[in-house]
């Protein structure tokens, strides 16, 4: 029998690739949904030549941007829990480099994506070549080397048969909870033709089982304690409930505890909106109902939060003396955080397991009833400004519009600018999977590719792409491959002429908005429909309404433009803050103003030691 197969290097990392699956839970599945990729002479007589004579083995999209498809392949990992990944694969150069922001966004985010990028040749015989980054200090480098700190794992695969380690490493890392991100394959193009006896059992099918691991029994009954003897605790669900799959099991402690539950950007939607423990967003970006209740309370449950700067409103946001931590976390690094009680171990087994121990506890009903009066006044907060009547239309009665249109197991996807912000409050979440805000790196342009990542991981339901006019005006090219590969967005367009968010941050700093003014004169509408998306153009609120109606039965990617004014009143802070520092000289009276407000606000940051 023979015990190995003669291929490329390219070939066989393919081969290995495609017979990947990931398991969690007893359910199976294959790990690698398809291939993204833009062919230059770095890749394409090499991945590109293995794609091409298997075609079974990896869906192969072509993208317009290699920023994009990074970004796509992130908002599918996302939408599937992190139990499922695609390969990008681009030249050497440019094409190369271009990946790197996608590469940190998934590396902050926690979120699996292969990046196979060419690179300059192993042999160094035709040096340099065409792209080739020189350095007189070093014979090695390559342009390549910028993947090192933005990605949880690196190689560069110089000899064909270090293929072999290098995947399963790569594979290794993906389906890590706690190591997961970007991981780079570099890929010098004389090796990826090269050819290597290669042993049948890389080849083989492999499972990866994704475990549900429990913390140490010690720190378990320690945090146990620290809950029973709270009378103020509150829950911050971040993203680890999602991608854990434990919204049921949040639900059950609170339901048995009536402990309420805080969201960040990443956790939203673990609970519905209307179930009387949510108090929706906390934090910078939080509600009043939130905020108050963070203000005040004795113990912060953190639950798969990494605890950033706007979950913790620049560590303002728990000001009671003496206030503790326990932090749910598969990752140490962030379980020790603020000097808590780190339980190291996956988020819904060890909820489960809180709340078998927590059987003989409950909140005192007076700070139940506190908690569901304010998320009720909360609700109410977000009617009002669903409302909100102006011409053009406030950027909250535009979200309302599309809140009002979604169904409970759409999608919408956004990712920087003023909207996160707001759809943070604003957003009525209904069901887990339900929002999808890229916030770990907020990255202009991520929008549209990130809505199509989550459309290939979810095709049954229907993805709400909403994306300001700077971000859009970032990377629009991804809308061709949407209309290409057949998968339908609804694309909200807000033209507020410029940097809306950024706007408004200057304005409160004393700078006035500069340089964040877009020039007239764009047609942002004209622009969508040459990419090939249907187009709507709603300078009212029932337009909107209209076109989101028909939008639906549209079997094509959908672009509405609507128009919004970007110095109106925006959604309030609602009670928080967050550390932007202010020049500390200045010959304008405006930012001295702004300073000496800074300087009262940053008074209220501490340590939690």
């Amino acid at each position: 029998m023979e015990r190995s197969e003669r291929l490329t290097s390219a070939q066989a990392l393919v081969r290995f690739l495609a017979a990947q699956l990931v398991e969690r839970d007893g359910v199976r599945r294959p790990f690698f949904g398809g291939c993204f990729g833009v062919f230059g002479h770095g890749n394409v007589a090499g991945i590109g030549q293995a794609l091409h004579e298997r075609p079974d083995l990896l869906r192969f999209v072509p993208a317009r941007n290699e920023q994009g498809m990074v970004h796509a392949a992130v908002g599918y990992a996302r939408q599937l829990n992190r139990l499922g990944a695609w390969v990008c694969t681009s030249s050497i150069g440019p094409g190369a480099t271009n990946m790197v922001t996608g590469a940190a966004l998934a590396t902050v985010n926690r979120l699996p994506v292969l990046l196979v990028p060419g690179d300059v040749f192993a042999s160094r015989l035709p040096d340099p070549v065409l792209q080739q980054l020189e350095s007189g200090a070093r014979g090695d480098v390559s342009a390549n080397d910028c993947f090192i700190p933005v990605s949880r794992y690196f190689d560069r695969i110089e000899r064909p048969e270090q293929v072999v380690p290098a995947a399963l490493a790569a594979m290794r890392v993906l389906t890590s909870p706690a190591e997961t991100g970007a991981v780079t394959l570099a890929f010098p193009q004389d090796v990826q033709a090269e050819a290597f006896e290669v042993p049948k059992e890389f080849l083989a099918e492999r499972i990866w089982r994704v475990p549900r691991a429990l913390p140490d029994p010690a720190a378990l009954a320690a945090a146990a304690n620290a809950i029973r003897g709270a009378r103020r605790p509150l829950i911050i669900a971040g993203g680890g409930v999602i991608y854990s799959e434990a919204a049921d099991a949040l639900r059950g402690l609170c339901e048995r505890t009536g402990i309420p539950v805080g969201e960040t950007q990443a956790g939203k939607g673990a609970l519905p909106y209307d179930h009387p423990s949510c108090l929706g967003a906390v934090g910078a970006t939080g509600t009043f109902a939130a905020n108050r209740i963070a203000f005040d309370c004795d113990l912060v449950i953190g639950v798969g939060t990494r605890y950033g700067d706007f979950t913790t409103a620049s560590k303002t946001a728990f000001r009671r003396d003496g206030v503790r931590f326990v932090n749910v976390n598969v990752a140490e690094h962030d379980a020790a955080k603020h000097a808590g009680i780190a339980l190291v171990g996956d988020a819904r087994a060890t909820l489960e397991r809180l709340t078998e121990l927590l059987a003989d506890y409950v909140v005192d009903d007076g700070y139940r009833a506190e908690c569901a009066r304010l998320a009720v006044e909360w609700d109410g907060e977000v009617t009002r400004l669903y409302a909100r009547e102006q011409d053009p239309p406030a950027q909250s009665a535009v979200i309302g519009a599309v809140n009002d249109a979604a169904r409970p197991r759409d999608v919408v996807v956004c990712a920087a600018g003023s909207m996160p912000g707001d759809l943070h409050k604003l957003w009525r979440t209904r069901d887990p999977k339900g929002y999808h805000v890229e916030y770990g790196y907020s990255c202009m342009g991520y929008e549209i590719p990130g809505g199509l990542g989550v459309k290939l991981a979810a095709p049954d339901r229907e993805v709400f792409v909403l994306v300001g006019d700077g971000s859009y005006l970032m990377l629009p090219g991804e809308l061709v491959t949407a209309v290409q590969e057949g998968a339908k967005l609804t694309v909200v367009l807000v033209d507020n002429r410029g940097y809306a968010s950024i706007g408004a941050l200057s304005r409160s700093l004393g700078t006035e908005g500069f340089g964040t003014r877009q020039p007239v004169g764009v047609d942002l509408a004209a622009n969508a429909e040459s990419l090939g998306a249907r187009v709507f153009r709603a300078g009212t609120i029932d337009e909107l309404r209209a076109a989101l109606e028909e939008a639906r039965a549209e079997t094509r990617t959908v672009v509405i433009v609507v128009p919004t004014e970007r110095e109106a009143e925006g959604v309030p802070s609602y009670e928080s803050w967050w550390d932007v520092p202010v020049a500390e000289v200045s010959d304008t009276a405006s930012v001295r103003a702004a300073r000496e407000a800074y300087e009262l606000a940053r008074a209220a940051e501490r340590r939690f030691l």
